[in-house]
């Protein structure tokens, strides 16, 4: 006990921009029950930390699996899965020798299978393949504000709307991102909605809103996922793309033999202690 109250160590990570605290629960041990009041007051601008989301690691039970987490949005809602932090979950997993550099660890989507990269230019990466992505559809007609619009959908863990267009900068995300996240279409869970650019066949420009920040993040992995699983099924691209996100950074993504691969950077930022009483924590 400090005089500041009871000392908590937490990791700060982020993935092309965009950003997670991390608890190793393993001793910890928070209750399940408790981990959305601490995914909305660690995550607190000004009063907490401050991140996308937050997530804990901790052992399983299943002998196929390295560990496990929980997931949660700075909301408190709770998430299947989120493929920025699946790996930087990856990277620091392997740093605090939680688990070998390539290995397989539970989420509430599934299994993922993590592989840290240690050579080469793509060193420090981590490329992960996603769950078998589920509830492909395209050429979706919707109405928004009474005009026709064209969407395209894929489940890579979380559910994802698509929207491609000519220039993603010049669109209204905060407009037209909340109208499609909670269209009657999506009802009753909404979706993540994903705006998309494509430059090439193996280059895009995407810009995402997520369903849990409620806003535009820097990147969004799943997301980059679904807009590649999308735009090449549509033939807009090869199996393979970059994606430059809102951040700058690049995701590239694979399908391979009908399986999704994310990749990308995962930097540890900071570490910390977190002082649960400052928090309204116990």
């Amino acid at each position: 006990m400090s005089l500041f109250g009871t000392p908590v160590p937490f990791f700060k990570m982020q993935g092309c921009g965009n950003d997670f605290i991390v608890i190793d629960n393993r001793e910890l041990k928070v209750p399940v029950a408790d981990m959305p009041e601490w995914a909305k007051r660690v995550c607190a601008r000004a009063f907490g930390v401050y991140g996308d989301g937050i997530f804990f690691l901790e052992e399983s039970d299943d002998p196929a699996l390295a560990y496990r987490w929980h997931f949660y949005n700075n909301d408190g809602s709770r998430a299947e899965m989120c493929g920025n932090a699946s790996r930087c979950a990856g990277r620091l997993s392997h740093a605090i020798g939680l688990a070998p550099a390539e290995h397989v660890f539970g989420t509430d989507a599934g299994p993922i299978r993590a592989k840290v990269l240690t050579e080469g230019e793509d060193a420090g990466q981590v490329k992960v393949q996603l769950t078998p992505p589920t509830g492909i559809r395209t050429g979706i007609e919707l109405t928004v504000d009474g005009k026709p619009l064209t969407i395209h959908f894929a489940n890579t863990g979380v559910p994802h709307a698509v929207v491609f267009v000519d220039d993603v900068e010049a669109v209204d995300i905060m407009d037209l991102g909340p109208k499609l996240r909670y269209h009657e279409h999506f009802a009753p869970a909404g979706t993540n909605v994903n705006f998309a650019q494509v430059v090439d066949g193996s280059t895009m420009l995407l810009r995402t809103y997520e369903r849990g920040v409620e806003g535009e993040t820097y990147a969004c992995g799943t997301g980059a996922s679904a807009t590649q699983l999308l735009a090449h099924t549509l033939g807009l691209t090869g199996t393979a793309a970059a994606l430059t996100t809102t951040a700058g950074e690049q995701l590239k993504v694979f399908v391979e033999d009908g399986a999704l691969f994310l990749q990308g950077a995962a930097e540890l930022t900071f570490k910390g202690e977190l002082y649960l009483e400052a928090m309204g924590l116990k």
